[in-house]
């Protein structure tokens, strides 16, 4: 095995690393307009994480979500990465993992080209961006990639951390609580990534997942 056993992390993006609720608003106020259907942006970016398909049921027949879906993509570009931020705490997150050796990948929901376009911009050194996934399909990804941790802010991703067999860490900047993380079951609940870096350091996997 070519990456350090026992220190490599997964990451979510979309409230984990990145900051994508202005950006996302504005490309939903866009569709709304385009298409005369109204979506409240404001309670969209409430519940970020599902695929965005998910999200477009909410606003539209069944029949109209696929097209909505591809003009959602087409504006994602422009409309919503340059209003995306890095969320506190992140680039330093990812420095930590990268200055114990270990190795680190991106696992989100967000397509590849939106997911990788993302991390560029935000300036993350990362070695994999996997998009399109959600939930337990996130374990795959992660699995293959060894990592040992997953990070991420929705109850979804504790259920992608099980799946890949990995240590489940959670943070506060989405949808859930601290409590509300803990209650479903996060190994580890945090407030923001600022607490990352000193959690990381004094982590030691049981002997067992070595």
């Amino acid at each position: 095995m070519l990456h350090p056993v026992g220190i490599s992390v997964g990451f979510d993006l979309d409230l984990t690393l990145a900051d994508t609720r202005t950006g996302i608003a504005a490309v939903y106020d866009e569709v709304s307009g385009r298409l005369g259907v109204p979506i409240d942006s404001a309670v969209v970016i409430t519940r970020l994480g599902p695929p965005l398909e998910q999200e477009l049921a909410h606003w539209l027949p069944p029949e109209e979500v696929p097209a909505a879906a591809e003009l959602f993509r087409e504006l994602y570009p422009r409309l919503a990465l340059p209003a995306t931020t890095a969320m506190a705490g992140a680039a330093e997150a990812v420095r930590a993992v990268r200055a114990a050796g270990g190795r680190v990948i991106v696992v989100t929901g967000k397509n590849v080209r939106d997911a990788t376009s993302t991390v560029e911009l935000l300036g993350f050194e990362v070695d994999e961006v996997v998009g399109s996934l959600f939930g337990a399909a996130k374990g795959s990804a992660l699995a293959r990639f060894g990592a040992s941790a997953y990070v991420g802010d929705h109850v979804a991703d504790i259920e992608a951390a099980r799946a890949g067999g990995a240590v489940s860490v959670t943070v506060a900047t989405g949808p859930y609580t601290v409590e509300e993380l803990r209650d479903h079951g996060a190994d580890v609940a945090l407030g923001d990534l600022t607490e990352f870096a000193a959690w990381y350091s004094g982590w030691r996997l049981p002997e067992d997942h070595g």
